[in-house]
């Protein structure tokens, strides 16, 4: 594919131009939380243009944040690449990453350099891409449904189980829904909602990606995902489209991190201030991923959804990254909604 190609060609001769690691840099060990198109083109590229073998293992961002908690005093990975921002900040909470202020820090967005601030550099923002829905218009079409243009939308009776969402004890997606959904309308009134949107949801997948697949193949005709996914499935030809809640929403700052006790540290290190050049963030398009790059002189992509046209709500990064404040609306959620019968 042309497109890729050139956008590979591009990756490597900043990479040689930006100085390879050396061969002493045999090896480096990443968990990559976005989706696997992506995850393996940077194994690919990286590779071959520096010589360094990528270990790359992909995980959810809920599941890896539990890995490293796990591994917290024997770590087997060195990078923690891209999903949402919130565990990214919990993980520098926790003193499982590593401070490092890159030079590539000045290039990038205010929002990555704010994330990286808020976590006194134990994190930073690569990424940043709107929560809404998706939906399948030739499903809903065939069952005589609206495309859901609210939060309101998706209480409605006729949407009983054709709706997914991710699982927030797992998926960070899902942990954004809740937390957006505390900010925008409070915490009591939140929890109301989430209990009567349960009795129209099919399933809570494990994976923040899977309800907008499920959707594209027709299995489910609504998923409350974040809307960059969208087009790379309607690329592969499936019948898939996004909208964003018109009460309002948030969005995700996709991050990377260094693990503590990084066994390949200075690899680890080159690796990071390479995925924050702009060429290297252009393969997330490249890989039919479109969220918004944190490198101000990346190119946006097209299908990258228009941040202008979005309704946010002002994001509380910091209160909802922190570890309990998570572990108590995870808890919370697992009581008082996922329990009830649908």
């Amino acid at each position: 594919m042309p497109r890729i190609a050139s956008r590979l060609l591009a990756a490597a001769s900043l990479a040689v131009a930006a100085g390879a690691a050396t061969a002493q840099d045999a090896q480096i060990n990443v968990i990559c939380s976005v989706q696997a198109e992506w995850c393996n083109m940077i194994q690919t590229v990286y590779a071959r243009t520096t010589g360094v073998k990528v270990n790359m293992s992909l995980k959810g961002s809920g599941e890896a944040l539990a890995q490293l908690i796990a591994e917290r005093a024997n770590p087997k990975t060195d990078v923690w690449f891209g999903g949402t921002g919130d565990p990214h900040l919990q993980a520098a909470e926790q003193g499982l990453t590593l401070e490092y202020k890159s030079p590539s820090l000045p290039q990038l967005h205010a929002w990555a350099q704010q994330q990286a601030q808020q976590s006194g550099y134990r994190t930073v923002g690569i990424y940043s891409g709107p929560l809404g829905f998706g939906y399948n218009p030739e499903l809903l079409a065939k069952k005589k449904l609206p495309v859901p243009r609210s939060w309101a939308d998706l209480l409605k009776p006729e949407y009983k189980n054709e709706i997914q969402v991710a699982n927030p004890a797992s998926s960070g997606t899902a942990y954004t829904m809740v937390a957006t959904l505390v900010q925008l309308m409070g915490e009591d009134k939140a929890f109301e909602y989430m209990k009567a949107l349960h009795r129209n949801i099919q399933t809570y997948t494990r994976s923040g990606t899977g309800p907008i697949k499920a959707v594209a193949r027709g299995e489910a005709s609504v998923s409350i995902s974040f809307v960059h996914d969208g087009p790379g499935e309607k690329l592969q030809g499936f019948p898939v489209e996004t909208i964003t809640p018109g009460e309002g929403t948030g969005a995700e700052i996709g991050s990377m991190s260094i693990i503590k006790g990084a066994r390949n540290l200075e690899a680890a290190r080159k690796f990071y201030d390479w995925a924050l050049t702009a060429s290297a963030q252009e393969m997330g398009a490249a890989a039919r991923q479109f969220q918004l790059p944190s490198n101000k002189s990346a190119k946006v992509d097209p299908n990258v959804p228009d941040f202008k046209k979005i309704r946010f709500i002002n994001y509380d990064y910091a209160k909802y990254g922190a570890s309990a404040e998570r572990r108590r609306l995870i808890a919370k959620w697992e009581k008082e909604v996922n329990s009830l019968p649908r």
